[in-house]
């Protein structure tokens, strides 16, 4: 952990660069090495072609991003990745905030080590 998962409609596909975004986001949590395992980060897009937004009347778009992290980490290491990831995805979008309605949002999940189960040799590369 931790994970980020971008849910985004497929009405700005063309214009979204989503794997540049996975990229910028990535980076943020790299930046972090102390508070996040380089090792164990994992980013992905999930394109979204069934959706409804508010009436459903218009084209409306959404991005949706979710952080999943164990638990453990402070309040403040918590708000301040969150600001960050942010602020990455509102510089990223605002070409497109300009030009048409866009939601963005971002949701952070914090769980307990309980009920998870995991096995990843990619972290002995991190290893010092």
């Amino acid at each position: 952990m931790p994970h980020i998962i971008v849910e985004y409609t497929d009405n700005i596909k063309e214009e979204a660069r989503i794997a540049v975004l996975l990229h910028k986001m990535n980076q943020v949590l790299i930046s972090r090495g102390d508070v996040f395992p380089i090792g164990g980060i994992r980013s992905r897009a999930i394109e979204l072609h069934d959706y409804v937004v508010a009436d459903g009347k218009h084209d409306d778009a959404f991005v949706h991003t979710c952080l999943k992290i164990g638990a453990g980490r402070s309040v403040e290491d918590k708000k301040s990745t969150c600001d960050e990831l942010f602020d990455v995805m509102t510089s990223h979008f605002s070409a497109i905030y300009e030009k048409r309605y866009l939601a963005l949002s971002l949701e952070l999940i914090e769980f307990s080590e309980a009920g998870t189960y995991k096995l990843n040799n990619i972290h002995k590369r991190y290893k010092k």
